[in-house]
Protein backbone atom coordinates (compact mmCIF):
# COMPACT_ATOMS: atom_id res chain seq x y z
CA UNK A 1 0.00 0.00 0.00
CA UNK A 2 2.97 2.59 0.43
CA UNK A 3 4.48 2.05 -2.80
CA UNK A 4 1.24 2.32 -4.14
CA UNK A 5 0.57 6.07 -2.34
CA UNK A 6 4.54 6.56 -3.75
CA UNK A 7 3.30 5.90 -6.86
CA UNK A 8 0.61 7.93 -7.22
CA UNK A 9 2.54 10.90 -6.00
CA UNK A 10 5.03 10.19 -8.71
CA UNK A 11 2.55 10.32 -11.21
CA UNK A 12 1.08 13.60 -9.63
CA UNK A 13 4.26 15.40 -10.09
CA UNK A 14 4.63 14.62 -13.78
CA UNK A 15 1.23 15.03 -14.97
CA UNK A 16 0.98 18.06 -12.91
CA UNK A 17 4.23 19.58 -14.65
CA UNK A 18 2.77 18.47 -18.09
CA UNK A 19 -0.58 19.97 -17.60
CA UNK A 20 1.19 23.03 -16.18
CA UNK A 21 3.06 23.30 -19.12
CA UNK A 22 -0.15 22.33 -21.64
CA UNK A 23 -2.11 25.32 -20.03
CA UNK A 24 0.93 27.66 -20.22
CA UNK A 25 1.14 27.90 -16.67
CA UNK A 26 4.56 26.61 -16.69
CA UNK A 27 7.83 26.95 -19.12
CA UNK A 28 9.60 23.83 -19.83
CA UNK A 29 12.86 25.80 -19.44
CA UNK A 30 12.51 26.15 -15.75
CA UNK A 31 13.23 24.66 -12.64
CA UNK A 32 9.96 24.04 -11.15
CA UNK A 33 9.37 22.06 -14.42
CA UNK A 34 12.37 20.20 -14.72
CA UNK A 35 11.96 19.18 -10.77
CA UNK A 36 8.35 18.25 -10.33
CA UNK A 37 9.80 15.52 -13.58
CA UNK A 38 12.58 14.31 -11.72
CA UNK A 39 10.57 14.02 -8.89
CA UNK A 40 7.87 12.65 -10.20
CA UNK A 41 9.90 9.68 -12.68
CA UNK A 42 12.49 8.68 -10.12
CA UNK A 43 9.66 8.29 -7.15
CA UNK A 44 7.71 6.15 -10.34
CA UNK A 45 11.11 4.14 -10.80
CA UNK A 46 11.65 3.16 -7.33
CA UNK A 47 7.89 1.55 -7.41
CA UNK A 48 8.43 -0.08 -10.44
CA UNK A 49 11.81 -1.85 -9.39
CA UNK A 50 10.06 -2.48 -6.16
CA UNK A 51 7.59 -4.63 -8.29
CA UNK A 52 10.05 -5.87 -11.39
CA UNK A 53 7.78 -3.96 -13.70
CA UNK A 54 10.62 -3.84 -16.21
CA UNK A 55 9.06 -2.14 -18.87
CA UNK A 56 7.98 0.86 -16.21
CA UNK A 57 11.28 0.81 -15.13
CA UNK A 58 13.03 1.96 -18.73
CA UNK A 59 10.28 4.46 -18.71
CA UNK A 60 10.53 6.08 -15.56
CA UNK A 61 14.41 5.71 -15.48
CA UNK A 62 14.50 6.62 -19.00
CA UNK A 63 12.56 9.80 -17.70
CA UNK A 64 14.22 10.62 -14.76
CA UNK A 65 17.65 10.52 -16.62
CA UNK A 66 16.28 12.80 -18.85
CA UNK A 67 14.99 15.27 -16.67
CA UNK A 68 18.19 15.03 -14.65
CA UNK A 69 19.74 16.25 -17.62
CA UNK A 70 16.97 19.00 -18.16
CA UNK A 71 17.42 20.24 -14.87
CA UNK A 72 21.16 20.31 -15.42
CA UNK A 73 20.60 22.30 -18.20
CA UNK A 74 18.76 25.27 -16.64
CA UNK A 75 20.96 25.43 -13.33
CA UNK A 76 24.14 25.39 -15.63
CA UNK A 77 22.60 28.34 -17.90
CA UNK A 78 23.41 29.60 -21.03
CA UNK A 79 26.79 28.55 -22.61
CA UNK A 80 29.39 31.29 -23.46
CA UNK A 81 30.36 30.56 -27.15
CA UNK A 82 34.70 31.29 -27.57
CA UNK A 83 34.12 32.50 -30.96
Amino acid sequence: MTFQIVSIIGAMLMLSAFAAQEFKRLEPGTRTYQILNLAGSFLCFVTAVVDRQYGFILLEGSWALVSAWGLWRVIRGPRQQLL
